[in-house]
């Protein structure tokens, strides 16, 4: 008998393999972390918990999910690796028992203008063959229904060897049925250029007729080359040209020409133009180049396709009297009941897993979109929401899920939606890793772990461990402020006038009236989709009556910054930093710039050495010619207050305000911009720290302090709570409370009960998402919203203080 056979199998409560219930850290020193050593339990639900700034994101996303993934990535071949982003061993001593790491963070998705909802969830793929086999008149394969596919013919003679002596010429032809409408190439839109933003036609070209961006009249490479490629009279003004010339102005294509005796490219100015900005995204743009773009293109729907992307042959395909450009028009909920009343066991299994996406979007409170809306206008939380979609009916099991604040751009109503969610990834097996402020979601965790206790150098270590319960007793600032409410106030301030919006129908509004109280603080409220950003960034910014009021809009897009880029250079605080050491010292201010004449010419100005390792990872090292600090070492011998140029850069934003507040460093307007840094809670950050490691709720609050040095009467804010924590926002009430005293008009777009309750003046919209929202459902001061308890805002808002 064999020894199985006598002892029998092992019990599986005992076996060996189920020792690993522990994620377990030690050592994680990434960012600003101090020797972080944790052990996370497997298969539940954690909450990471801290002041923003505290090492959240460099312990869950930085440590645990990058080692995570670089790990699966090293499962590749070489030539697969060679294709992936590389990623550099996390600092840490020690990683054990990680599982396959899935990260739903609050990027936002890419602003390519092919991109739809539908495209980044599969939905339209599905969608795509569903029309392919059912849809009447039959006109081709899916390509025939994708606005990405463009319909080609072609046809020529192919030589066929048929031994070594013979060959055959063979007539060959190709042709592919695509759905991409001709005329705006499956963009839904066409520009329109006004010329007259383009150049002075009453001046010639050697007079400097250009008002292009950078197109100065010197420039070898864009205005000489119309100067001097002999199609054009340069001493001629624009306007005087013959109908030749005007073509070959304006249109010529791309020739070759010589000037100076070098061969360059000659092409007309509209194309020029086509490829040197409306092929680029326009929020990569630098500013200045977008203002351009901005006052010089129109975007209008295409005329041919009605804005569908779509070809007319694809439009005319209908299966019940429905296209796919009407299917992808609808919004999800209504598609979802659409598709649901489908019975053609022909394409069952494709109907059931196109039902399942649909009605996740449904169940994730994202039914109120279409599947033909462009992603890059999604904000952060609905973008996180979207990526959600692939994984909520996953088959696989035991992976951790990592979410970075899932309660973004939720009302209270959906979060508890979102929290069934999280239980649900995790009663399937999963370990869920989240890292979050809002009390509702931290109430769920079956394990918290709270860092800090304050931000940046001040923070980095594990403050507590363990269950909500004993969060709240254990005496770190999150544990004091879990239960924290925010009252009405006493008085609400009186307005001092109007924003009138009349007839408003951008999106979902249904013919919208409203006055936007001025010299008040208004919080615009509402179920996420019910028209809140579109009643405000879609009717009030663009109102005229705002222009006229100096309406200064911070929103939610990404801060875009380059390794190099740091919160002194965004802000434009470098500058008169620059200055003072220039002026103190008798020298040029580009010498003070790590981008310019100042930098190390071994590392460039980096600071490190990058070392690309081709399919591994590149591998960073301090530069050894300056020791990581960036600048030549005849910079540092000039000092300014007893400090040199990078000593100042490695100072936080506190210590810098001091340092520039008096003696001889004072520099009154460096300790303008530093006084609104520190005003929104970043004095610890460093001001030479790159953008790249900054946090989304840091990145939008030093854009929110970067815009308040703007001279505006009324801001305009969405969701600044976004990334603080319970105690910052009694800060930020504080802030905005003082911006409303100092005479401005404050206009915030918010979920957050505190700063509900702590407002003027309310403005509520739904009653619902998508079409059952678009209207206001209660306009009034926040102790009549509680008192009505007629909407669902106002019913959450009473039971967050407690009425």
């Amino acid at each position: 008998m064999s020894k199985a056979t006598r002892t029998g199998p092992q019990s599986p409560a005992s076996h060996v393999a189920d020792n690993h219930d522990l994620i377990r850290v030690h050592g994680a020193r990434e960012n600003n972390l101090k020797d972080v050593s944790i052990a996370i339990p497997k298969r539940r639900l954690t909450v990471f918990t801290g002041v923003s700034g505290s090492g959240k994101s460099s312990l869950v996303f930085n440590t645990i999910a990058a080692e995570s993934q670089r790990m699966i990535n090293e499962t590749y071949s070489s030539f697969v690796q060679g294709f992936m982003p590389t990623q550099a061993r996390p600092e840490v001593d020690v990683l054990d028992g990680l599982t396959t790491a899935i990260i739903v963070d609050q990027q936002r998705m890419g602003a390519d203008i092919r991109s739809t909802v539908g495209t980044a969830t599969d939905a339209n793929a599905m969608l795509r063959i569903l029309f392919s086999r059912l849809g009447k008149p039959h006109i081709g394969s899916p390509n025939a229904f994708s606005f990405n596919v463009a319909s080609v013919k072609a046809s020529g003679a192919m030589t066929v060897d048929r031994g070594p002596s013979k060959s055959k010429a063979e007539k060959v032809t190709f042709s592919r049925t695509g759905g991409m409408c001709t005329r705006c190439e499956g963009r839904g839109t066409v520009s329109d250029i006004d010329l007259t933003q383009l150049y002075d036609d009453s001046k010639s070209l050697a007079e400097g007729a250009f008002t292009i961006p950078g197109w100065k009249s010197d420039s070898f490479w864009t205005v000489r080359v119309y100067a001097e490629s002999g199609f054009l009279d340069p001493n001629k003004p624009i306007r005087k040209f013959t109908k030749k010339e005007m073509h070959d102005f304006l249109y010529r294509e791309a020739t070759k020409v010589k000037v100076e005796g070098v061969n360059l490219t000659y092409e007309g100015l509209i194309p020029k133009i086509q490829k040197s900005f409306l092929s680029k995204d326009k929020e990569a743009l630098q500013p200045h180049i977008r203002a351009f773009v901005e006052r010089a293109v129109t975007f209008t729907s295409c005329p041919e396709c009605g804005g569908t992307r779509l070809s007319e042959a694809a439009r005319s395909s209908k299966i019940k009297k429905i296209s796919i450009a009407d299917a992808c028009a609808m919004q999800i909920s209504d598609l979802a009941e659409w598709v649901r009343g489908l019975d053609e066991p022909s394409v069952a299994p494709l109907l059931t897993t196109l039902q399942q996406t649909l009605d996740s979007f449904v169940g994730i409170g994202l039914g109120y979109l279409s599947l033909d809306r462009a992603s890059g206008t999604l904000s952060g939380g609905e973008a996180q929401r979207v990526k959600m979609i692939r994984h909520l009916g996953s088959s696989l099991t035991d992976v951790t899920y990592v979410f970075d604040e899932p309660s973004i751009g939720l009302h209270p109503h959906d979060i508890q939606r979102m929290n069934e969610l999280l239980l649900r990834l995790r009663d399937k097996g999963n370990t869920v890793l989240v890292v979050e402020h809002k009390p509702e979601m931290i109430a769920i965790a079956d394990h918290v772990v709270d860092l800090g206790p304050g931000a940046g150098t001040e923070g980095g270590t594990v403050c507590f461990e363990g269950t909500v319960e004993g969060l709240r007793t254990g005496g770190t600032i999150t544990g004091r402020h879990l239960d924290d409410r925010a009252a009405l106030k006493e008085t609400v301030r009186k307005p001092t006038g109007a924003l009138e919006i009349r007839g408003a129908t951008t999106h979902n509004l249904r013919d919208v009236d409203v006055d936007i109280p001025l010299g008040a603080l208004v919080v615009v409220t509402g179920v996420a989709g019910s028209g809140k950003s579109s009643l405000v960034h879609g009717s009030l910014v663009k109102n005229a009556d705002a222009a006229d009021a100096g309406v200064v809009a911070i929103d939610q897009t990404a801060i875009r910054g380059s390794r190099r880029s740091n919160p002194a250079t965004y802000t434009g605080l470098l500058e008169p930093i620059r200055k003072a050491f220039a002026k103190a010292n008798g020298v040029k201010p580009a010498l003070f710039s790590a981008n310019s004449e100042g930098a190390c010419p071994t590392c460039n100005g980096a600071g490190v050495i990058y070392t690309d390792l081709a399919m591994m990872a590149g591998v960073a090292t301090p530069c050894e010619e300056c020791e990581g600090k960036r600048f030549q070492a005849s910079v540092l011998e000039y000092h300014l207050g007893g400090r040199d140029i990078s000593e100042v850069l490695a100072m936080s934003v506190a210590e810098a305000e001091e340092f520039f507040g008096a003696g001889e460093a004072r520099t009154p307007a460096a300790h303008a911009v530093l006084d609104r840094l520190a005003d929104v809670g970043l004095g610890y950050l460093r001001l030479g720290q790159p953008l790249t490691t900054l946090s989304g709720g840091e990145r939008q609050r030093l854009k929110l302090a970067t815009h308040m040095g703007e001279k505006g009467g009324v801001y305009v804010l969405d969701e600044p709570t976004t990334g603080l924590h319970l105690a910052d926002v009694e800060h930020l009430l504080g802030l905005l409370d003082r911006l409303v005293d100092s005479g401005k008009s404050v206009i915030v777009i918010e979920h957050h009960q505190a700063v509900m309750a702590h407002a003027d003046w309310i403005i509520d919209l739904g009653p619902g998402a998508g079409h059952d929202g678009g209207r206001v459902v209660f306009e009034g001061t926040p102790g009549d919203l509680v008192a009505d308890r007629s909407t669902l805002t106002g019913e959450h808002l009473a039971d967050y203080i407690g009425a």
